[in-house]
Protein backbone atom coordinates (compact mmCIF):
# COMPACT_ATOMS: atom_id res chain seq x y z
CA UNK A 1 0.00 0.00 0.00
CA UNK A 2 1.92 2.77 -1.27
CA UNK A 3 1.49 6.51 0.92
CA UNK A 4 0.27 9.04 -1.45
CA UNK A 5 1.15 12.03 1.18
CA UNK A 6 2.26 12.73 4.83
CA UNK A 7 -1.05 12.16 6.26
CA UNK A 8 -2.48 9.01 4.41
CA UNK A 9 -2.14 6.51 7.24
CA UNK A 10 -4.28 3.41 5.21
CA UNK A 11 -6.08 2.95 2.03
CA UNK A 12 -8.90 1.20 1.18
CA UNK A 13 -8.35 -1.88 -1.83
CA UNK A 14 -11.60 -1.34 -3.68
CA UNK A 15 -10.54 -3.35 -7.34
CA UNK A 16 -8.08 -5.39 -8.23
CA UNK A 17 -7.51 -4.55 -12.01
CA UNK A 18 -4.87 -7.81 -12.51
CA UNK A 19 -5.01 -11.41 -11.49
CA UNK A 20 -2.52 -14.05 -10.52
CA UNK A 21 -0.71 -15.13 -13.83
CA UNK A 22 -1.32 -11.57 -15.48
CA UNK A 23 2.18 -10.28 -16.72
CA UNK A 24 2.75 -6.73 -15.82
CA UNK A 25 5.04 -3.79 -16.75
CA UNK A 26 6.57 -0.96 -14.44
CA UNK A 27 3.84 1.51 -14.76
CA UNK A 28 0.70 -0.73 -15.59
CA UNK A 29 -1.90 0.17 -13.28
CA UNK A 30 -3.40 -2.67 -11.05
CA UNK A 31 -5.57 -1.50 -8.29
CA UNK A 32 -7.23 0.99 -7.41
CA UNK A 33 -7.50 1.97 -3.43
CA UNK A 34 -9.90 4.44 -1.78
CA UNK A 35 -7.95 7.37 0.10
CA UNK A 36 -9.61 10.52 1.86
CA UNK A 37 -8.57 12.05 -1.51
CA UNK A 38 -10.67 9.92 -3.30
CA UNK A 39 -10.04 6.64 -5.72
CA UNK A 40 -6.34 6.24 -6.37
CA UNK A 41 -5.30 3.97 -9.63
CA UNK A 42 -2.12 2.16 -7.88
CA UNK A 43 1.03 1.54 -10.56
CA UNK A 44 3.75 -1.28 -10.32
CA UNK A 45 6.98 -0.37 -10.37
CA UNK A 46 8.34 -3.50 -10.93
CA UNK A 47 7.70 -6.08 -14.12
CA UNK A 48 6.76 -9.28 -13.74
CA UNK A 49 4.36 -11.49 -12.82
CA UNK A 50 1.46 -11.26 -10.71
CA UNK A 51 2.16 -14.27 -7.98
CA UNK A 52 -0.09 -13.59 -5.80
CA UNK A 53 -3.39 -11.59 -4.47
CA UNK A 54 -2.41 -10.80 -0.68
CA UNK A 55 -5.53 -8.49 0.16
CA UNK A 56 -9.08 -8.48 -0.77
CA UNK A 57 -10.58 -5.99 -2.21
CA UNK A 58 -12.93 -4.60 0.44
CA UNK A 59 -10.01 -4.09 2.95
CA UNK A 60 -8.37 -1.09 4.76
CA UNK A 61 -4.73 -1.71 5.32
CA UNK A 62 -1.86 0.52 6.45
CA UNK A 63 0.27 2.22 4.53
CA UNK A 64 3.71 0.07 3.56
CA UNK A 65 1.60 -3.38 4.18
CA UNK A 66 2.16 -5.80 1.27
CA UNK A 67 -0.59 -6.12 -0.86
CA UNK A 68 0.49 -8.28 -3.87
CA UNK A 69 3.75 -10.67 -5.15
CA UNK A 70 5.03 -9.86 -8.24
CA UNK A 71 7.87 -12.41 -9.42
CA UNK A 72 10.71 -11.87 -11.87
CA UNK A 73 10.51 -14.40 -14.62
CA UNK A 74 12.33 -17.27 -14.17
CA UNK A 75 11.70 -16.35 -9.75
CA UNK A 76 10.16 -19.31 -7.97
CA UNK A 77 6.51 -18.25 -6.22
CA UNK A 78 6.11 -16.84 -3.22
CA UNK A 79 5.23 -19.28 -0.60
CA UNK A 80 1.63 -19.16 1.00
CA UNK A 81 1.32 -16.83 4.10
CA UNK A 82 -1.77 -15.49 5.97
CA UNK A 83 -2.76 -12.11 4.57
CA UNK A 84 -1.49 -8.99 7.47
CA UNK A 85 -2.77 -8.88 10.91
CA UNK A 86 -3.53 -5.09 10.14
CA UNK A 87 -5.65 -5.79 7.37
CA UNK A 88 -8.71 -5.54 8.47
CA UNK A 89 -12.36 -5.09 6.41
CA UNK A 90 -13.81 -2.09 5.95
CA UNK A 91 -17.02 -4.67 6.44
CA UNK A 92 -17.67 -7.93 8.09
CA UNK A 93 -18.46 -10.27 5.48
CA UNK A 94 -20.47 -13.05 6.24
CA UNK A 95 -19.31 -16.78 6.24
CA UNK A 96 -22.65 -17.84 3.86
CA UNK A 97 -21.57 -18.23 0.00
CA UNK A 98 -22.90 -15.42 -1.72
CA UNK A 99 -26.38 -16.47 -2.95
CA UNK A 100 -26.75 -16.84 -7.01
CA UNK A 101 -29.93 -15.15 -7.01
CA UNK A 102 -28.79 -12.04 -5.57
CA UNK A 103 -26.31 -10.72 -7.79
CA UNK A 104 -27.49 -7.08 -6.60
CA UNK A 105 -26.09 -7.10 -3.34
CA UNK A 106 -22.70 -8.83 -4.89
CA UNK A 107 -22.28 -6.08 -7.77
CA UNK A 108 -22.67 -3.32 -5.06
CA UNK A 109 -19.31 -4.83 -3.45
CA UNK A 110 -17.70 -4.56 -6.63
CA UNK A 111 -18.20 -0.89 -7.80
CA UNK A 112 -15.10 0.72 -7.50
CA UNK A 113 -15.72 4.37 -6.44
CA UNK A 114 -14.48 5.81 -9.40
CA UNK A 115 -16.67 3.96 -11.15
CA UNK A 116 -19.66 4.96 -9.23
CA UNK A 117 -19.06 8.68 -9.53
CA UNK A 118 -18.46 8.36 -13.36
CA UNK A 119 -21.39 6.71 -13.34
CA UNK A 120 -23.65 9.59 -11.59
CA UNK A 121 -22.09 11.73 -14.02
CA UNK A 122 -23.16 9.43 -16.87
CA UNK A 123 -26.31 8.69 -15.36
CA UNK A 124 -25.95 4.78 -15.47
CA UNK A 125 -27.27 2.56 -12.69
CA UNK A 126 -23.52 0.51 -11.71
CA UNK A 127 -25.58 -2.22 -9.88
CA UNK A 128 -27.20 -3.58 -13.20
CA UNK A 129 -23.83 -3.97 -15.29
CA UNK A 130 -21.73 -7.17 -16.19
CA UNK A 131 -18.27 -6.54 -14.70
CA UNK A 132 -15.21 -6.87 -16.65
CA UNK A 133 -12.45 -6.84 -13.84
CA UNK A 134 -11.23 -9.07 -11.52
CA UNK A 135 -13.86 -11.04 -9.93
CA UNK A 136 -16.63 -9.49 -11.76
CA UNK A 137 -15.62 -6.18 -10.71
CA UNK A 138 -17.44 -2.72 -12.50
CA UNK A 139 -14.52 -0.68 -13.67
CA UNK A 140 -14.78 2.59 -14.90
CA UNK A 141 -14.40 1.10 -18.55
CA UNK A 142 -17.30 -0.85 -18.05
CA UNK A 143 -18.89 2.21 -16.84
CA UNK A 144 -18.06 4.63 -20.19
CA UNK A 145 -19.28 1.76 -22.14
CA UNK A 146 -22.49 1.34 -20.75
CA UNK A 147 -22.67 5.55 -20.92
CA UNK A 148 -24.22 5.95 -24.22
CA UNK A 149 -27.39 3.28 -23.26
CA UNK A 150 -29.79 5.67 -21.38
CA UNK A 151 -30.20 4.47 -17.80
CA UNK A 152 -32.25 5.67 -14.51
CA UNK A 153 -30.23 8.20 -12.17
CA UNK A 154 -29.30 7.15 -9.06
CA UNK A 155 -31.72 8.38 -6.48
CA UNK A 156 -30.38 11.87 -5.30
CA UNK A 157 -30.59 11.73 -1.31
CA UNK A 158 -27.65 8.33 -1.58
CA UNK A 159 -25.74 10.43 -4.10
CA UNK A 160 -26.07 13.58 -2.18
CA UNK A 161 -24.58 11.93 0.72
CA UNK A 162 -21.79 10.08 -0.60
CA UNK A 163 -20.64 13.22 -1.85
CA UNK A 164 -21.04 14.92 1.22
CA UNK A 165 -19.01 11.94 3.40
CA UNK A 166 -16.16 12.28 0.87
CA UNK A 167 -16.03 15.77 0.91
CA UNK A 168 -15.73 15.81 4.76
CA UNK A 169 -13.48 13.41 4.40
CA UNK A 170 -11.52 15.27 2.34
CA UNK A 171 -11.83 18.18 4.51
CA UNK A 172 -10.74 16.25 7.35
CA UNK A 173 -7.28 15.06 5.99
CA UNK A 174 -6.55 18.63 4.71
CA UNK A 175 -7.18 20.19 7.86
CA UNK A 176 -4.62 17.44 9.66
CA UNK A 177 -1.61 17.69 7.16
CA UNK A 178 -1.94 21.62 7.63
CA UNK A 179 -2.59 22.03 10.93
CA UNK A 180 0.75 19.42 11.42
CA UNK A 181 2.70 21.79 8.82
CA UNK A 182 1.57 24.81 11.31
CA UNK A 183 2.63 23.21 13.87
CA UNK A 184 6.09 22.00 12.72
CA UNK A 185 7.13 24.01 10.10
CA UNK A 186 8.64 27.33 10.45
CA UNK A 187 7.21 29.45 7.78
CA UNK A 188 8.85 31.97 6.48
CA UNK A 189 6.96 34.35 3.80
CA UNK A 190 7.53 36.51 1.11
CA UNK A 191 5.92 38.48 -1.85
CA UNK A 192 6.29 40.37 -4.97
CA UNK A 193 5.05 42.23 -7.97
CA UNK A 194 6.08 40.96 -10.89
CA UNK A 195 5.28 42.80 -14.46
CA UNK A 196 3.66 40.01 -16.61
CA UNK A 197 2.72 42.45 -20.05
CA UNK A 198 5.50 41.24 -21.99
CA UNK A 199 4.97 37.49 -21.48
CA UNK A 200 1.02 38.05 -21.69
CA UNK A 201 1.93 39.33 -25.06
CA UNK A 202 3.92 36.95 -26.51
CA UNK A 203 1.55 34.24 -25.32
CA UNK A 204 -1.00 36.04 -27.68
CA UNK A 205 0.98 36.45 -30.14
CA UNK A 206 2.21 32.08 -29.80
CA UNK A 207 -1.27 31.31 -29.36
CA UNK A 208 -2.75 32.94 -32.97
CA UNK A 209 0.02 30.53 -34.00
CA UNK A 210 -1.87 27.83 -32.69
CA UNK A 211 -4.86 25.38 -33.12
CA UNK A 212 -7.52 25.83 -30.65
CA UNK A 213 -6.37 22.73 -28.27
CA UNK A 214 -3.10 23.55 -27.97
CA UNK A 215 -3.04 27.26 -26.70
CA UNK A 216 -1.40 28.33 -23.80
CA UNK A 217 -2.92 29.16 -20.22
CA UNK A 218 -0.90 31.58 -18.48
CA UNK A 219 -0.74 28.96 -15.94
CA UNK A 220 1.51 27.03 -18.26
CA UNK A 221 4.54 30.26 -17.83
CA UNK A 222 3.38 30.49 -14.43
CA UNK A 223 4.39 26.68 -13.60
CA UNK A 224 7.51 26.56 -16.19
CA UNK A 225 9.13 29.31 -14.70
CA UNK A 226 8.79 28.29 -11.22
CA UNK A 227 10.23 25.17 -12.61
CA UNK A 228 12.99 27.23 -13.93
CA UNK A 229 13.65 29.13 -10.86
CA UNK A 230 13.63 26.22 -8.91
CA UNK A 231 17.03 24.98 -10.53
CA UNK A 232 18.79 28.13 -9.52
CA UNK A 233 17.40 28.15 -5.72
CA UNK A 234 17.22 24.08 -4.92
CA UNK A 235 16.83 24.44 -1.22
CA UNK A 236 13.45 24.89 -1.78
CA UNK A 237 12.93 21.82 -4.13
CA UNK A 238 12.93 19.05 -2.09
CA UNK A 239 11.87 17.41 1.52
CA UNK A 240 12.80 17.71 5.48
CA UNK A 241 12.99 14.11 6.38
CA UNK A 242 14.33 12.67 9.56
CA UNK A 243 15.28 16.47 11.00
CA UNK A 244 17.35 17.21 7.30
CA UNK A 245 17.06 18.43 4.07
CA UNK A 246 17.14 15.99 1.06
CA UNK A 247 17.17 17.37 -2.25
CA UNK A 248 15.19 16.25 -4.71
CA UNK A 249 16.30 14.33 -8.06
CA UNK A 250 13.88 16.63 -10.55
CA UNK A 251 12.01 19.03 -10.34
CA UNK A 252 8.43 17.78 -10.18
CA UNK A 253 5.62 20.45 -9.93
CA UNK A 254 2.43 19.82 -7.72
CA UNK A 255 -0.12 22.19 -9.21
CA UNK A 256 -3.11 22.29 -6.99
CA UNK A 257 -6.63 21.63 -8.34
CA UNK A 258 -10.26 22.39 -6.99
CA UNK A 259 -12.56 19.64 -7.09
CA UNK A 260 -15.97 20.02 -7.87
CA UNK A 261 -17.23 18.09 -4.54
CA UNK A 262 -15.20 20.21 -2.79
CA UNK A 263 -11.39 20.20 -1.55
CA UNK A 264 -7.79 20.57 -3.36
CA UNK A 265 -5.18 18.14 -4.80
CA UNK A 266 -1.82 18.87 -6.38
CA UNK A 267 -0.83 15.80 -8.78
CA UNK A 268 2.73 16.18 -10.21
CA UNK A 269 4.19 17.59 -13.55
CA UNK A 270 6.69 15.33 -14.13
CA UNK A 271 10.39 16.78 -15.21
CA UNK A 272 8.62 20.24 -15.38
CA UNK A 273 11.74 22.23 -16.37
CA UNK A 274 12.56 19.89 -18.79
CA UNK A 275 8.89 20.39 -20.62
CA UNK A 276 8.43 22.88 -23.29
CA UNK A 277 5.21 24.86 -23.11
CA UNK A 278 2.63 22.97 -24.99
CA UNK A 279 3.91 20.12 -23.06
CA UNK A 280 3.07 21.30 -19.64
CA UNK A 281 -0.17 22.70 -21.06
CA UNK A 282 -1.37 19.34 -22.11
CA UNK A 283 0.11 17.80 -19.32
CA UNK A 284 -1.91 20.20 -16.97
CA UNK A 285 -5.10 19.68 -18.56
CA UNK A 286 -4.87 16.32 -18.47
CA UNK A 287 -4.18 16.53 -14.62
CA UNK A 288 -7.70 18.86 -13.81
CA UNK A 289 -9.30 16.10 -16.07
CA UNK A 290 -8.22 13.19 -14.11
CA UNK A 291 -8.74 14.62 -10.55
CA UNK A 292 -11.85 15.81 -11.47
CA UNK A 293 -13.27 12.46 -12.43
CA UNK A 294 -11.42 10.27 -9.73
CA UNK A 295 -8.40 9.33 -12.56
CA UNK A 296 -5.06 10.36 -10.73
CA UNK A 297 -2.43 7.75 -10.54
CA UNK A 298 -0.54 6.64 -7.08
CA UNK A 299 2.93 8.31 -8.82
CA UNK A 300 1.29 11.46 -9.60
CA UNK A 301 0.49 12.11 -6.04
CA UNK A 302 3.60 11.09 -4.32
CA UNK A 303 6.17 12.44 -7.09
CA UNK A 304 5.87 16.56 -6.52
CA UNK A 305 8.67 18.14 -5.00
CA UNK A 306 6.96 21.36 -4.93
CA UNK A 307 3.50 22.94 -4.90
CA UNK A 308 2.48 25.98 -7.20
CA UNK A 309 -1.60 27.00 -6.34
CA UNK A 310 -2.95 30.19 -7.41
CA UNK A 311 -6.61 31.64 -6.68
CA UNK A 312 -6.28 34.22 -9.70
CA UNK A 313 -9.52 32.79 -11.43
CA UNK A 314 -11.55 34.19 -7.82
CA UNK A 315 -10.03 37.36 -7.93
CA UNK A 316 -7.88 36.89 -5.22
CA UNK A 317 -4.64 39.10 -5.73
CA UNK A 318 -2.01 37.59 -3.35
CA UNK A 319 -1.79 34.06 -1.76
CA UNK A 320 -0.32 33.36 0.82
CA UNK A 321 -0.14 29.29 1.67
CA UNK A 322 0.81 26.49 3.81
CA UNK A 323 3.17 24.22 3.39
CA UNK A 324 2.47 20.77 2.32
CA UNK A 325 5.03 18.62 4.22
CA UNK A 326 7.48 16.72 3.96
CA UNK A 327 7.83 19.66 0.83
CA UNK A 328 9.93 22.81 1.65
CA UNK A 329 8.17 25.22 -0.08
CA UNK A 330 4.54 26.42 -1.67
CA UNK A 331 4.75 29.44 -4.79
CA UNK A 332 1.13 30.97 -5.10
CA UNK A 333 0.01 33.49 -7.73
CA UNK A 334 -3.11 35.95 -7.43
CA UNK A 335 -5.29 37.64 -10.54
CA UNK A 336 -3.29 38.94 -13.13
CA UNK A 337 -4.54 42.95 -12.32
CA UNK A 338 -4.01 46.59 -14.09
CA UNK A 339 -1.97 48.60 -12.46
CA UNK A 340 -0.09 51.90 -13.44
CA UNK A 341 3.71 51.24 -13.62
CA UNK A 342 6.44 52.97 -14.33
CA UNK A 343 8.48 51.94 -17.24
CA UNK A 344 11.90 53.63 -18.47
CA UNK A 345 10.44 56.73 -16.42
CA UNK A 346 7.06 57.03 -17.46
CA UNK A 347 3.78 55.81 -16.04
CA UNK A 348 2.10 53.09 -17.92
CA UNK A 349 -1.32 50.36 -17.35
CA UNK A 350 0.28 47.34 -16.90
CA UNK A 351 -0.84 43.87 -16.40
CA UNK A 352 0.91 42.65 -13.41
CA UNK A 353 0.73 39.65 -11.36
CA UNK A 354 1.61 38.88 -6.95
CA UNK A 355 4.12 35.99 -6.73
CA UNK A 356 4.24 35.19 -3.43
CA UNK A 357 6.49 31.70 -1.60
CA UNK A 358 6.28 30.03 1.79
CA UNK A 359 9.57 28.32 2.79
CA UNK A 360 10.91 26.29 5.35
CA UNK A 361 12.80 28.35 7.47
CA UNK A 362 15.07 24.91 8.60
CA UNK A 363 15.71 24.17 4.43
CA UNK A 364 16.54 27.85 3.20
CA UNK A 365 16.46 31.68 4.56
CA UNK A 366 14.76 34.62 3.23
CA UNK A 367 17.57 35.89 1.09
CA UNK A 368 17.67 32.23 -0.79
CA UNK A 369 13.74 32.67 -1.10
CA UNK A 370 14.36 36.36 -2.48
CA UNK A 371 16.84 35.21 -4.70
CA UNK A 372 14.01 32.58 -6.22
CA UNK A 373 11.32 35.64 -7.15
CA UNK A 374 14.33 37.39 -7.99
CA UNK A 375 14.69 34.51 -10.74
CA UNK A 376 11.09 33.93 -11.68
CA UNK A 377 10.63 37.73 -12.32
CA UNK A 378 13.22 37.58 -14.46
CA UNK A 379 12.57 34.33 -16.62
CA UNK A 380 8.61 35.74 -16.99
CA UNK A 381 10.13 38.91 -18.44
CA UNK A 382 11.95 36.61 -21.27
CA UNK A 383 9.03 34.43 -22.27
CA UNK A 384 10.34 33.05 -25.51
CA UNK A 385 13.38 31.58 -23.16
CA UNK A 386 9.96 29.09 -21.40
CA UNK A 387 9.32 27.73 -25.00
Amino acid sequence: MPSLGSDMEAGTLVEWLVKPGDTVARGDIVAVVETQKGAIEIETFEAGVVDRLVVETGTEVPVGTVIAHIRGEGEPAAPETAAPAAATPKAKKSSKPAEPTAPAAAARARVSPAARRRARELGVDPETLSGTGADGAVTLEDVERAGATPAPAPAPTPAAKSTGDAAAAMRQAIGAAMARSKREIPHYYLATTIDLTRALDWMEAENRRRPVAERLLVGALLIKATALALKEVPELNGFWRDDAFVPATGIHVGTAIALRRGGLIAPAIRDTDARDLGDVMAAFRDLVQRARTGRLRASELSDPTVTVTSLGENGVETVFAVIYPPQVAIVGFGSVVERPWSVDGRIESRRVITASLAADHRASDGHRGALFLRALDRLLQTPETLA
